[in-house]
This record gives C-alpha cells, structure tokens and sequence, in this order.
C-alpha cells in the first residue's frame, strides 16, 4: 500500500502536470492571437484556483501568464495578470520572500513607465510588501524598483527608491550617473549632500556613510580622499564623524562653521534641524511640526508625525521623490 507522504506526492505531480497542460494550451492561444480568449480563460483559473486555496498555483500560473502577454506587447492583459498575481499574495496572507519580490520587481519593469496601471501596481505591491520589514514598503522591493527605474533613466524616482533600500553603494554609482547625465559640474557636491542628509534623517546611518564614500570615490570630478575642495563634501565629512561621536558641541559648532555652503539650499537646516534631534538629542521646535509644502516633503521622506502611515502611502503612490534643486 502507498503511504500517505507518496500519495500526497502523487497527488502534487498530478497537479504540476495539469496545470503544465493548462499553461501549455493558453500559450497556444496566445501564439494563435487569441488574446481575448486567453486572457479570460486565464481570469477563470485564477478564481478557480483562488476557491480551492491553491494561491501558489494561481500565483504561478499568473505570473508566466503576465510575462507570455508582455511578451506579445498585449500590455492591459499583462497588467491585469500582474495585479492578480497581487490578489494571491493578498489572499494567501503568504509571508514576504525574496523570491516573490523578484516577481514583482520584474513585472514592474516590464510595465509601460508611463501607464496608469504602473503606479496602482508599485502602490500595492509596496502596501503588501510591508507585511515585512519597513513601513514604507519592504527595502528590498525598494532596492529592485530603484535599479529598474535607474534603467530606465528615471533618476529622481530611482532615487526615492534608494532612500527607502539599504542599498547605499547602488544609490550613489546612480548618483554618480545622475550628476554627470543632468547635473551642473558646479552641483555634483550638493547630490550626494541631499542623499546623505537625507538618510540620516530616516535614522539610515550606514547608508549614508556608503553613499558618501562610494559616491566621492567614484565621481570623476571629486578628490578620493578628504578634505575635498568643495566645502559642503568637508562639512559632510565632518558631519558623519560628529554622528559617531554624538557631542552637541560639535555638531553645532560644524553648522555654524558652513553656514554659507549650508544655505545653498533651504532644505539643508531643515534636515539638520531632524537629524539634531535623532543624534544629538536637541529637543524639537516649539510648532511640533513643520507646515505647508515644506512640512509634506519632510514627512513623506521621513515617516513622521501623525497619519505616518498616510502620508508614506500618498507618497509611494503618485512616486514623488524629493527633487534636486
């Protein structure tokens, strides 16, 4: 007699090979030009399989179906499959894999950059994604979109991404391609500042020292080691050591120090004023927090404040990073 482990794999392998069947005869659809046909017969089996709680299966079908549409430039069926293979994941309450990450970043770069249905994907995919690590989306998912978007020569959003990853070394070679594509020679210090700023104020201290000594190692028209000619990259410099060491005094004495390269930007004291407040245990202004157009950038960057959760959401959604100047 079969025990029960056998028939159970007996079981699988019967499955695996009617739904091999199943693929084999919607891509022969697909092959044919009947997308129509296809993509419904596909929309059935997903709710089939959904009904049955075989997410894995849906999951799997929806994904190959997802790239064999792309394939044939069918992007609305495409995208359909892609926001299905969501709908699983969604479903399955499934725990947040690398692997499933993949998936999604790869179907997120197949998408037409400026489709609709784009940015409802990233969206969502972010929103489950967070059934892991991070708030704002898992870093992970972040790393992936970054690297699709630097692709594709999207460096802003590319950038919003990095900030959200680990990612510091990939975030300051984009940078690097950033300066030397739409940047001024006389901004290739102030990149790099923003990002480093930037990181610290998302309690990020890692990355913003690897974005820093990646970015200056590696951009043709910076010196290797410090000092550097360019102030602001000294007070950065500076700034990283004072973190470590954590005195006020410092940390002070440096911001009153490079006021003139400070205020090349408005948004630099502002960040400042954050990151005193993490690393230095400066206490916070009197208005509990910063208002207008100024107040949303600070917050989408950096998860604060009441409705943080919002707030990180609406930012990922219309993919707004904070622009360069």
């Amino acid at each position: 007699m079969m025990s029960e482990q056998e028939a159970l794999k007996c079981s699988n392998a019967r499955n695996r090979g009617g739904t091999q069947r199943v693929e084999g005869k919607l891509r022969a659809s697909v092959e044919k030009g009947d997308y129509y046909e296809a993509h419904q017969m596909y929309r059935t089996l997903f709710f089939r399989y959904i009904s049955q709680a075989k997410h894995t299966d849906a999951r799997e079908l929806m994904y190959n179906g997802a790239q064999l549409f792309f394939s044939y430039n069918q992007l609305n069926s495409a995208a359909d499959l892609s926001m299905l293979v969501l709908e699983s994941l969604e479903k399955s309450e499934a725990k947040v894999e690398d692997e499933d990450l993949e998936h999604l970043a790869k179907l997120f770069s197949l998408m037409d950059p400026n489709s609709p249905e784009r940015v409802a994907f990233v969206s969502r995919a972010l929103k489950w994604s967070t059934g892991g690590s991070g708030k704002l989306g898992a870093p992970k998912l972040h790393q992936l979109l970054a690297v699709t978007l630097w692709k594709e020569q999207n460096y802003s959003e590319s950038r919003y991404h990095f900030l959200h990853s680990s990612d510091g070394e990939g975030c300051a070679q984009m940078l690097v391609e950033y300066s030397a594509q739409r940047g001024f020679r006389s901004e290739v210090d102030m990149f790099v500042a923003q990002a480093v700023l930037q990181f610290l104020c998302l309690k990020n201290k890692n990355s913003a020292s690897v974005v820093f000594s990646t970015y200056t190692q590696k951009h043709p028209s910076i010196e290797k080691d410090p000092p550097f000619v360019q102030p602001l990259l000294n007070f950065i410099w500076f700034l990283l050591l004072a973190v470590d060491g954590g005195k006020l005094t410092v940390f002070t004495v440096l911001c009153e120090q490079y006021q003139p390269s400070l205020k090349r930007d408005p948004m630099y004291n502002e960040y400042l004023d954050r990151i005193g407040q993490l690393f230095f245990g400066v206490p916070p202004k009197q208005s509990s927090s910063y208002g207008g157009l100024l107040g949303n950038l600070l917050n989408s960057l950096m998860g604060s404040g009441e409705g943080e959760d919002e707030e990180g959401e609406e930012a990922q959604e219309h993919g707004s990073p904070i622009e360069l100047d």
